[in-house]
């Protein structure tokens, strides 16, 4: 199982709304906010190499960003100051602005999250996990979910003999 592909910004996508900001807000998938006083402890590049059940070798690459808050409740991180720090670590890590961000943030563990923005605010999004290799796993494929209330009222016009039935 890995973490299945999800929309979540680029590098480029983060440092185009950071220029039009004049604070930095994230939302959690629940609609509650990291506390304005979070901190971006590391820019970094994340490279995964793997094999999926099905044998096949496959390599993930984003750029992550990981929040942090401590009791310093005067911090407030400023969009020019993270375009700098983001700036910073295309330099030094050479980081390529095309690979998706992925944020983490400490919560009861440690969180791993997809990025979007509204206009206003990063809008931190869920992950989810999903088997790459389905057609070799033997899973069987998912059956239509019908409501019982339903029954009935389709293929009303169904005749003996119509291959409807």
């Amino acid at each position: 199982m890995t973490v299945v592909k999800q929309k979540t910004m680029k590098l480029n996508d983060v440092k185009k709304a950071l220029a039009t900001l004049g604070n930095i807000e994230f939302q959690l998938p629940d609609g509650s906010r990291v506390p304005v006083h979070f901190h971006v402890t590391e820019v970094g590049s994340v490279s995964k190499r793997f094999i999926d059940c099905g044998g096949t070798v496959r390599t993930e690459n984003v750029v992550s960003f990981q929040l942090w808050e401590a009791h310093d409740y005067d911090h407030r991180l400023a969009p020019e100051k993270l375009l700098r720090i983001i700036e910073l670590s295309e330099k030094t890590l050479g980081l390529d602005a095309n690979l998706e961000v992925e944020v983490e943030y400490q919560g009861p563990t440690i969180g791993k999250y997809g990025l979007e923005f509204n206009g206003d605010t990063f809008l931190l999004t869920s992950k989810t996990t999903a088997c790459l290799a389905e057609d070799q796993c033997g899973i069987p494929a998912q059956k239509p979910r019908i409501r019982i209330t339903d029954l009935g009222k389709t293929n009303t016009t169904c005749k003996p003999g119509g291959g409807c039935c």
